[in-house]
């Protein structure tokens, strides 16, 4: 999907189309009613606090606003974007309707998050026909369909890559949005995937960017001609010879449709460091308020748990986590917040908090 939450906020709002808006404020960056119908929203300018950009429309992201951006660096390079809190209820109701939409013409998918997807079109009536002289023509209409669905379910846009492989799909969705429908084949590797940053193959971290970088390999192309055994030496085996394979166009991963979630987890960052004795109150509305979503969200996806367990991030960045195995598992709010609250006073609050998450573990499929 498109920028989803912020698209997903634009439905609401749509006097901020075209706007730069940025998604990951708090309840007090809700939209505010004036008395003659119109909304005053909040904007950037003069954010002080320890809040992260969830995501940002196109707009926001030609002032080189990015997710995972802290909102005060953000604030710097572009004080008069908009700012909206968070609505993470919101945000998987579109979920589920864009995958139930895809579902309707090529059901064989694999969920990776809340608003991606890998969708195998291999037995979709009509995918592997040809069109005229275009051999991809029956995978182009399907994809385009599948669009349609999407935008009539949601009013969403979404991008879309179609590929031999999963690894090359995750790049080619991205290489034309907004609202793009990329077809690649292993023909249009050297023209359409070399010449890009190494960075954009997922699975290529910061770390492992820069050490390429360092060895004078900056496009995907370098690395394809990169000898192998060249890699092996820098990276050991295994990365050596996935980064080999990965930079020319090959990864034999299948689709998973039946993977189940290993955990189900809520956090929230503070927009300042909260003392867990003078800000007691408020730590405990906070953990409350998170282990009830964490619990609507254990019902809705048909599970129980047998672990809860927290997660706690001090001022000094140090993180601590506790958790607690149940004799029977739960998925009730009450039964969550009180193995929370067990588990936290097993924790020394000495310091400020910046951070506090609960997680649910040991999931039972009901």
């Amino acid at each position: 999907m498109d920028a989803f939450y912020a698209s997903v906020e634009l439905l609401r709002y749509p006097e901020l189309a075209g706007e730069p808006v940025v998604i990951g404020g708090g309840r007090r960056h809700q939209p505010v009613p004036q008395p003659d119908g119109t909304r005053r929203f909040a904007t950037l300018a003069g954010y002080a606090g320890r809040g992260v950009v969830t995501t940002a429309t196109y707009a926001a992201r030609d002032y080189g606003v990015h997710s995972g951006m802290g909102l005060m660096k953000a604030a710097q390079r572009a004080p008069k974007a908009y700012l909206l809190p968070t609505d993470f209820e919101r945000y998987r109701h579109y979920s589920r309707l864009f995958k139930a939409a895809v579902a309707e013409v090529a059901p064989e998918i694999e969920d990776r998050g809340i608003d991606e997807i890998f969708i195998d079109l291999t037995d979709v009536p009509g995918a592997q026909d040809s069109m005229g002289f275009d051999a991809t023509g029956g995978a182009r209409a399907v994809a385009q369909q599948i669009r349609n669905n999407v935008r009539a379910a949601t009013g969403l846009s979404c991008s879309i890559g179609v590929t031999p492989n999963k690894l090359l799909a995750k790049i080619a969705s991205e290489l034309d949005k907004p609202d793009g429908l990329t077809v690649l084949t292993e023909a249009d590797i050297p023209t359409r995937i070399w010449p890009l940053p190494v960075r954009r193959i997922n699975g290529i971290g910061p770390k492992a960017g820069a050490k390429l970088k360092a060895l004078g390999l900056n496009t995907v192309g370098e690395l394809a001609a990169c000898p192998r055994p060249f890699l092996v030496e820098h990276f050991g085996r295994s990365t050596g010879r996935w980064l080999a394979d990965a930079a020319n166009g090959i990864d034999d991963r299948p689709i998973s449709t039946r993977g189940e979630p290993v955990s189900i987890s809520r956090e929230t960052t503070f927009d300042r460091d909260l003392h867990a004795v003078r800000d007691r109150s408020e730590l405990g509305s906070v953990l409350t308020e998170l282990c009830e979503a964490l619990a609507r969200d254990l019902q809705r996806k048909g599970y129980a748990s047998r672990t809860i367990g927290i997660k706690l991030r001090f001022e000094d960045f140090k993180t601590v986590t506790r958790d607690l195995t149940l004799v029977q598992p739960v998925m009730e709010a009450t039964a969550v917040r009180h193995a929370a609250g067990l588990c936290l006073k097993r924790v020394d609050l000495a310091r400020r908090l910046r951070l506090l998450g609960v997680r649910a573990g040991s999931l039972v499929k009901l």
